[in-house]
């Protein structure tokens, strides 16, 4: 898994969500889809505090989702996610914006609320639709489903790609669904390009696909060499 809890104002923050402690959405660092095994996964959460670009200092409304906003990142710093959820909750009530959408998805994908947290999500993409990070924790919510949808995880992470093609964990992410989906070369593609951009752990799997690869075409060869059955050789 690798969602990232964003922390955003005006616009995204490249923070770790810790993000370069790695998805642990303040805290557990996941290594493996639950659904697809044997995929190692980078993962990373970051979340939203502060103001959207349309904010208005004026709106009382929005002053005080924002207020819930920041003391809800506030508790998922200090771990307690389940506060922190309930004042996303209340900011999204008071005044719906990309920032506590994403955050609350957060919270919900940690209580395993996977439908939750994509519908939050999805809410967010509207709403700020040129977020990495929030097509990156979409994925991981796909993947982690009681009914994973690899196909769709692929699809938002190739979006997480061309928004922040310099993430290598991004890249990283997308390469292990590949995998675990048989696009090989693919995979092998992005594997490598994480690597380049510095995930050294991207190095074993490079060696592992490309095994897989050469082992694919050698199966092939040999199918071909293999005369029809009954014919004399």
């Amino acid at each position: 898994m690798f969602t990232r809890t964003l922390r955003q104002s005006a616009q995204v923050v490249r923070a770790t969500f810790p993000r370069k402690t790695s998805i642990s959405i303040c805290a557990p660092r996941l290594s493996q889809y639950r659904s697809i095994p044997q995929v190692s996964v980078s993962q990373h959460t970051r979340w939203a505090s502060s103001v959207t670009p349309t904010s208005s200092t004026h709106d009382p409304a929005e002053m005080e989702a924002l207020e819930a906003l920041e003391s809800g990142t506030q508790k998922l710093e200090e771990g307690d996610v389940e506060g922190a959820r309930t004042l996303y909750q209340r900011s999204v009530d008071l005044k719906p914006n990309a920032s506590n959408l994403f955050n609350l998805g957060v919270t919900k994908y940690h209580a395993k609320d996977f439908d939750g947290a994509i519908e939050n999500w999805k809410q967010s993409i509207e709403l700020q639709p040129d977020s990495p990070d929030a097509h990156t924790n979409l994925a991981s919510a796909y993947i982690m489903n009681p009914v994973p949808k690899p196909q769709l995880a692929v699809q938002h992470l190739r979006i997480a790609v061309e928004l922040a093609p310099q993430d290598p964990e991004i890249a990283f992410n997308l390469a292990a669904v590949l995998e675990a989906c048989g696009e090989l070369d693919e995979s092998l593609k992005y594997y490598t390009i994480s690597k380049d951009h510095g995930v050294e752990r991207a190095a074993v799997h490079i060696r592992n696909v490309s095994a897989k690869i050469l082992g694919k075409r050698l199966q092939g060869q040999e199918a071909t060499g293999k005369s029809p059955a009954g014919e004399s050789p």
